[in-house]
Order: structure tokens, then C-alpha cells, then sequence
């Protein structure tokens, strides 16, 4: 099995890629890369993922956007339950400069057989695809009182908190579930472009992660904001070393009918 992730450039930036691979009951990241186009990204999906791969992309990006104002269903959920971490995300709706591209890379990724998936069978066979967000799943992994913001700031700033995403990327995935084998990390630049392009690259292989933690526990061991009709969010469940902590209210939004 062959999990993705995919940093989406929103509009015509260039976006992180990090392709993993399920070996002997453990993760190994397979490449490592940034490309410039929405076409370079495919062409690196069909090598990755050929049509005969199983496989699971990881996006983060709105694919799914039935709103023309205002802020879709997992938008509000996400400010709902992240924004004490300063996790909220960005609103999406059809009037967005960036919803034509997002709204095209989740159709090229359907027409490659990858069907969205907020319900999934744990270990499921087959080609999905899934929206995430980082941030909140660093939270949740990583034990975060709030976000790394490596986003904004000074170039200090961001250096300094990219640095620590990259140190808890290494500390923390090699003892979680599933356990991902200790990859060769790019050295964290003194800024400029570089910055930016090992920044995508590190989102892109937490998006990877995602995508393997959903497909390994589906929705026992993740949250699900949103659905199908209305867009959606996989977030992994708060998470510490691979043992569970408290489940979330009774009231949180599993709206695809699973346990969080």
C-alpha cells in the first residue's frame, strides 16, 4: 500500500510531495519532493501510484467546495475544535481566487481512480483520496498546546519553529501507530525559497501520515469533520507516543456516522 501526501499549491504555486510505502508492518518514506505545477504534481502521482497501486492521497487543499459564499461544514468545525490552538482553517467557497485549481486536482485525482473516502474500512483495498489540514494533526500527534508557526513571522521565527516541526516529525512518528521508520530529513535552510520549499516538503509528509493513520485505524482512531455532501476533514485523534487519550464530547462532529 502506497500512501501520498500533497502540500497543494493553491493556485499555481508549487506543492510538497512525500510518498510512503506499508513494509512489514511499518512506514518508510519512498521520496521526498517539491514540484512547480498542478501537472508535475499528477506526473508524479501516476509514478508513485501507477493505476495498478493501491494507494491513498492525502490532501491538503479544499478538493471538495458545494458552497458559492460564506465557510464550508469542516471550515466551521475545525475553528470550532482548533482554534484555542490557533488551528483554524482557511474558508473555502466557490468564489475563492483558488477553488477552480483545488476543485481540478480533485477531479484529475478521481479520474486516476482515487474516490474520496470519509468512510473507510481500516486496511481497505483500493484508491482513495482524502482532505487533511497539518496543523491540527500536529496538534493532535504531537501534543501541541497550540500550532508550530512556521507559516508566519520573521524569517528567525520560522526557521526556529520549522526546526522544531522537523525535531517532532523525528521524535514523534518513529513510536506512534503506525511507526514510521526515521527518514532522511532535509537540513532546515537559513531561509529565502529554500525555507519554503523544505516547509512544503515536511507538510507534505505529515499529509502522508494522515493518509496512513486513516487507512491503518479508519475512523476508530480518527475525526472525520464534515461529510461528503458538505466537504470534509481526517484528523487523527489526539494521540501520545501511540496511546490513546480521553475521546472527545459526545457532542464532537463524527458526522460520517463513526467513533471517534
Amino acid at each position: 500500500m502506497r500512501f501520498l501526501g500533497i502540500d497543494l499549491g493553491w493556485t499555481t504555486g508549487a506543492s510538497g510531495l512525500c510518498a510512503m510505502a506499508w513494509t512489514a508492518g511499518r512506514l518508510v518514506v519512498l521520496d521526498l519532493d517539491r514540484r512547480p505545477s498542478q501537472t508535475d504534481c499528477l506526473a508524479w502521482i501516476d509514478h508513485w501510484a501507477p493505476a495498478s497501486e493501491n494507494a491513498l492521497v492525502a490532501v491538503d487543499a479544499p478538493t471538495l467546495i458545494p458552497n458559492a459564499t460564506g465557510m464550508r461544514l469542516p471550515d466551521r468545525l475545525c475553528h470550532q475544535y482548533f482554534r484555542a490552538y490557533h488551528a483554524g482553517s482557511y474558508p473555502a467557497n466557490l468564489g475563492r481566487p483558488f477553488a477552480a485549481h483545488t476543485l481540478a486536482f480533485g477531479r484529475s485525482l478521481e479520474a486516476r481512480g482515487f474516490r474520496h473516502a470519509p468512510h473507510l474500512e481500516p486496511q481497505a483495498a483500493g484508491r482513495w483520496q482524502i482532505e487533511v489540514f497539518p496543523h491540527p494533526a500536529q496538534v493532535h500527534l504531537f501534543s501541541l498546546p497550540r500550532i508550530l508557526k512556521y507559516k508566519k513571522g520573521s524569517l528567525a521565527q520560522r526557521r526556529q519553529e520549522l526546526t522544531r516541526l522537523r525535531a517532532a516529525i523525528l521524535e514523534h512518528l518513529p513510536h506512534g501507530r503506525p511507526a514510521l521508520i526515521p527518514p532522511d530529513l532535509p537540513a532546515i535552510p537559513q531561509g529565502g525559497a529554500a525555507l519554503k520549499t523544505v516547509e512544503d516538503m515536511l507538510d507534505s509528509l505529515i499529509c502522508a501520515y494522515i493518509a496512513a493513520h486513516w487507512w491503518l485505524w479508519g475512523s476508530a482512531r480518527n475525526w472525520v469533520l464534515g461529510n461528503l455532501e458538505q466537504g470534509y476533514m481526517v484528523i487523527p485523534a489526539p494521540v501520545s507516543l501511540g496511546q490513546e487519550r480521553p475521546t472527545p464530547p459526545q457532542d464532537h462532529p463524527q458526522t460520517n456516522g463513526g467513533d471517534a
